[in-house]
């Protein structure tokens, strides 16, 4: 079962447990804004929760961001949205309709000749990755599956002839051979369809731009254009584990999501709903976005962080180094949450080489390291300085994890004042012991020689 004993330890932080930890990583661009911890509404269906537990088991996950952005390599879909805030920039010298025609015309130019959705699948396994989701529609409203309630999509462009021309379908088949929890990503708010962003008037924001009262014709149509895609998703792309919504400020209400889950379930069962930063029974899940939570949580949640500074892909991109995954990756399960990390292919279709390696390296650590992140689950004491720690699911076998920024060199000793030893110290990523003794309540770890400079796990058991 979901570890739930720890509300009444956790009650009085869960209001504190809003503000990111911005030490983890520096934000840039969009925060989407979390619910807050005291709204979390544990759901009712036994199968759902089941899933949450098994999906709480898995820790790192891979989020894709692959559009019509990719083809310039610039911020996903944001850039056509005409609010005047610093990280929504224009590389396109162009007035604003002349530039969202020029955006929407990318349609005619994303010809992904070298989509390898295997080889996706194939880094992922690599880097330990247990989870993915992939973005079937973001915000401008372009469909990576072939939908049949609208033509701007990647199977009505250059791309229309290719025998993998709904994408989206060859993308999560190639995850599910692998074995990897099934995810699918899904805008709610559609810049690309009249009936959300109607041609008679403006865009001044993210939101619709008409007065629903005046046109509830035109409302309705949105609600069932965008119920109509859900249900095309959820019928006719096999299984899935997960339904990811993005886009916030529309809520699940206003697109029948009550329904569209009632009938989804009936083919995915336990399918868990993520109606981002909207409180109540349809956010099974929360997901701080470009942080972590400031303090320990004891319900599902995921922060979900790029390995660039952008979600798509981007030309010469500055990567987050292995190291600081894996830094990220420890103090999110310390914390009670899984890591989403955020991925961008490129618009030729591939995974680019130093993405591939760096996730590689993080595999690697994973290979050695991987039970004191895997199957764990919270410990009331987690963190001590650059250690956290972790639980398995009985309790009494705890992990601890140094974590190493880039450039440091691992200490001959490294010390904490809680979850003191019961025994031996094992050191995981090479089996072997280390000393140990505990000295005024301090435990002292004296490493063995000729560690890598990386993050060291460690294990051993503590009286219950």
């Amino acid at each position: 079962m979901i570890m739930k004993n720890w509300k009444k330890i956790m009650g009085c932080l869960a209001g504190a447990a809003l503000a990111l930890n911005m030490n983890a990583q520096q934000v840039q661009g969009f925060v989407h804004e979390q619910s807050k911890a005291t709204d979390y509404v544990w759901p009712t269906d036994p199968q759902v929760l089941d899933k949450l537990d098994k999906w709480q088991d898995l820790k790192f996950g891979v989020l894709f961001h692959w559009g019509l952005y990719s083809v310039p390599g610039i911020v996903e879909s944001w850039s056509i949205c005409s609010e005047d805030v610093d990280w929504i920039t224009r590389k396109e010298n162009l007035p604003y309709v002349e530039y969202k025609k020029w955006y929407f015309g990318l349609k005619d130019k994303l010809n992904p000749v070298n989509f390898n959705p295997e080889q996706w699948a194939d880094v992922m396994e690599d880097a330990g990755i247990k989870y993915m989701l992939f973005t079937s529609k973001h915000h401008d409203g372009f469909c990576t599956f072939d939908s049949k309630y609208t033509d701007f999509s990647i199977a009505n462009g250059p791309f229309k002839d290719n025998p993998r021309k709904d994408v989206a379908y060859h993308v999560w088949d190639a995850f599910r051979k692998k074995g990897f929890m099934m995810g699918c990503y899904f805008s709610k708010p559609d810049w690309h369809t009249e009936w959300y962003w109607n041609p008679y008037y403006a865009t001044p924001n993210r939101h619709h731009n008409y007065n629903i009262k005046q046109h509830p014709d035109w409302w309705k149509n949105y609600q069932e254009f965008t119920e109509n895609q859900l249900n095309e998703l959820m019928s006719n792309y096999g299984h899935f584990d997960i339904l990811w919504l993005d886009g916030g400020w529309v809520t699940g209400e206003q697109v029948n999501l009550d329904r569209v889950l009632e009938k989804a379930r009936q083919k995915h069962p336990g399918l868990i709903s993520v109606d981002r930063s909207i409180r109540g029974k349809n956010e099974n899940y929360q997901t701080p976005e470009r942080g972590i939570p400031e303090t320990q949580l004891d319900y599902p949640w995921e922060s979900c962080i790029t390995l660039s500074h952008d979600w798509g892909w981007v030309p010469n991109a500055p990567y987050k180094s292995p190291q600081t995954v894996i830094n990220l990756l420890s103090e999110i399960c310390a914390k009670g949450g899984c890591f989403l990390l955020g991925v961008g292919p490129t618009a030729d279709g591939i995974i680019e080489q130093p993405i591939v390696e760096r996730l590689h390296e993080v595999g690697n650590w994973l290979r050695q390291n991987g039970q004191a992140i895997y199957n764990t689950r919270i410990t009331p004491h987690y963190n001590d300085g650059n250690v956290w720690f972790t639980a398995d699911k009985d309790g009494e076998t705890l992990y601890a994890i140094y974590t190493v920024a880039d450039g440091e060199t691992v200490p001959e000793t490294i010390e904490w004042t809680v979850n003191i030893p019961k025994g031996k110290v094992k050191v995981l990523n090479n089996n072997k012991n280390a000393k140990c003794k505990v000295q005024d309540g301090k435990v002292i770890v004296t490493l063995p020689k000729g560690l890598k400079n990386e993050p060291i796990a460690m294990q051993f058991k503590v009286k219950k």
